[in-house]
């Protein structure tokens, strides 16, 4: 018996650190603040600052958008105005769905069939998002995010994505130096992570959404690539909250947006609001059925203890021997018939 309770604990320890191995990163995510690449409100000069002209310029002077065709909707059109008004400097890019299939085709064929076959729109507008910021380079901005002001301040840095809630970073805006090696790693994984998980809401976000990318962010920075500061160098720098959309001094502000969210993402924000009790019944749930096996697995023991007797016992009359008890216990005797 203790011999299979310690091939039980061994296979429940191996299926354990299977699981943990297979999830790691996304556990690490939570635990990671981004903190140590932070942009702080200290570096940044404020709004019409001369200290502005005098900070370096990395990341070129263009805004990347992404729609459908060129008719954005009206509840759009003001905060994408407002992105288009205070840069007049900058180039401006739209990425309508037909430019974007053109850039992939042109520049990226050995990507084109997945381009292709996304299952949801929104994977495709997620993905021209980090092949026109590896070639390119720039700042893309999604339309439900209006400018508060000048961007200046943010090309003083190779790459920056934002921090986001409960954890990781988003994809709704960010910048970088043409040829970055964060976004060409991004690229290059987009297609290990195509993969359908049955609920649209978990498919987009693990496939080409802020989950996706945060992934890959983390394992960027374990990569030791995530050094350097000037030019050329591979640091991705992290926009928190207070200078993302907090304040009037920060860069953008929020409109209505996210408009690709169905049904499994409510229930999935439903999860996230109620994660403590699902914890808990996640727990219970994982004693009952660690119970099971257990017993199962005696059952199968105690079973196939009975049969080895049972065999055994046949073998020793066929070969006609018996059990005789001894002075230190029982000992196998041969038997002879009269």
């Amino acid at each position: 018996m203790r011999r299979g309770l310690a091939i039980f604990l061994i296979i429940n320890a191996l299926i354990v650190a299977w699981l943990v191995r297979s999830v790691y990163t996304l556990l690490t995510l939570l635990v990671e603040d981004g903190s140590a690449d932070a942009i702080h409100s200290a570096e940044i000069p404020a709004p019409n600052s001369p200290l502005i002209e005098n900070m370096p310029q990395y990341i070129p002077k263009i805004i990347h958008q992404t729609y459908i065709n060129e008719s954005v909707p009206e509840v759009w059109r003001e905060p994408q105005r407002s992105c288009i008004d205070l840069h007049e400097d900058y180039e401006y890019k739209m990425w309508t769905d037909a430019k974007s299939r053109e850039l992939i085709a042109t520049e990226y064929p050995w990507f084109l069939n997945t381009f292709d076959n996304y299952s949801q729109p929104i994977q495709r507008a997620d993905a021209i998002r980090y092949f026109v910021l590896a070639h390119f380079g720039g700042v893309y901005i999604d339309l439900d995010d209006g400018c508060n002001r000048r961007l200046d301040p943010l090309l003083s840095y190779p790459a920056w994505v934002r921090r986001t809630a409960p954890t990781g970073i988003s994809n709704d805006a960010m910048g970088a130096t043409p040829q970055h090696p964060f976004f060409l790693r991004v690229i290059e994984s987009l297609r290990a992570y195509d993969k359908n998980w049955h609920l649209p809401y978990i498919t987009v976000m693990y496939s080409t959404g802020p989950l996706f990318l945060s992934v890959i962010w983390k394992e960027y920075m374990s990569s030791g690539l995530n050094l350097g500061d000037g030019l050329g160098g591979g640091r991705v720098r992290i926009l928190m909250m207070d200078e993302y959309n907090r304040y009037p001094w920060s860069f953008f502000s929020h409109h209505k947006g996210s408009s690709w969210h169905g049904k499994d993402a409510r229930l999935i924000f439903w999860m996230g609001s109620h994660w403590m009790m699902l914890t808990v019944m996640g727990f219970l749930l994982a004693g009952v059925v660690g119970l099971s096996a257990w017993w199962v697995w005696g059952r199968v023991l105690i079973l196939g203890q009975r049969k080895k007797r049972r065999d055994g016992g046949v073998w020793e009359r066929a070969m006609g021997w018996s059990w005789r008890a001894g002075k230190g216990g029982y000992e196998l005797a041969e038997r002879h018939e009269v």
